[in-house]
């Protein structure tokens, strides 16, 4: 029989699960910190929420930062992470009394560093989705419909391949496409032409070539199968459509053309609320790091406005 803290944790995941709509990928993060945890936990002869204290969770903190439980030393953004995962389980414990105080409280993850997100230019964006475009038959139509999608909404890889047909609205002049978040939040993002035309053209004749593959599903971007495609499979398609088109895949993740989404947005003047909006962000302040001025910028504009820069 599991023993108390391994219950709890059950009991918490199941909430994560059923009231808060975690997605899948994200609940297997949560299991997997707090599974460690719960080892630690046990190595310092705990077996029930109510005997944990904050000296166990710092500790637990120091476990992170040495790996001295055996298993790998996390980054800073790694550590935090789990740590949020232990603060959330302790509040949850807490508020459903099965401990008397939260012990996680007040203990903070690691500071980490500001770190601008990798965007790449303009050229770089049409060079990528004119690579995933490269080639006859549906799968090239499919593959850059699913660029340009990302690139024209800002879309998660995870949101863009969960868009349903009937998710998009494709006329002309109000183009748009329900989007699918975090914590299952819906929001409605505006489609440009170039995505627009895209999308159309490999619904209209790529998809049904894929979608004969299949048994009927209702994704906009199928696999050869005929199946919704995977993340993992949309991720491989940047991977690819980088390779071909020259860029550093180093700094190429799935998350580029997100990023590179609201960098050209907020340099084109749009409002950072706008753009927090475009992206889902639950706070403005996520969306904020986008605003700092990179040391080139800071170049660039100190050449052409100082007097005696040049």
């Amino acid at each position: 029989m599991p023993d108390r803290l391994t219950s709890a944790l059950e009991g918490y995941l199941a909430y994560l699960s059923v009231e808060r709509g975690l997605a899948t990928h994200t609940l297997s993060a949560y299991r997997r910190d707090l599974t460690r945890y719960v080892a630690h936990l046990h190595a310092l002869g705990r077996d029930d929420p109510s005997q944990i204290t904050e000296r166990d969770v710092e500790d637990y903190l120091l476990v992170l930062r040495t790996g001295s439980d055996g298993r790998a030393v996390l980054s800073a953004s790694s550590s935090a992470r789990s740590v949020v995962a232990v603060r959330g389980w302790h509040r949850f414990l807490a508020l459903d009394g099965l401990a008397p105080t939260d012990a996680a409280a007040d203990v903070r993850p690691p500071a980490q560093p500001r770190r601008l997100p990798k965007a790449i230019s303009v050229e770089d964006v049409g060079r990528l989705i004119d690579a995933a475009g490269l080639g006859d038959g549906p799968v090239p139509l499919r593959d850059r419909a699913l660029l340009e999608l990302v690139y024209s909404t800002g879309a998660r890889i995870s949101e863009a391949v969960g868009v349903d047909v009937d998710d998009l609205d494709l006329t002309a002049g109000r183009s748009a496409v329900r989007l699918l978040g975090k914590g299952r939040k819906e929001r409605v993002v505006p489609v440009g032409s170039f995505a627009a035309e895209a999308v159309e053209a490999y619904l209209v004749r790529g998809r049904p070539a894929l979608a004969a593959s299949g048994r009927g599903n209702a994704a906009v971007f199928l696999n050869t199968r005929g199946a919704r495609l995977s993340r993992q499979s949309a991720w491989a398609v940047l991977r690819t459509a980088a390779e071909r088109a020259g860029l550093d895949t180093a700094h190429v993740s799935p998350h580029t053309l997100r990023h590179s989404f609201a960098t050209h947005l907020l340099a084109g003047g749009a409002d950072v609320r706008v753009v927090q909006e475009l992206l889902g962000h639950a706070s403005v302040t996520t969306t904020q790091i986008y605003t700092m001025v990179t040391p080139d910028t800071l170049r660039e504009v100190y050449a052409a406005s100082h007097p005696r820069a040049r």
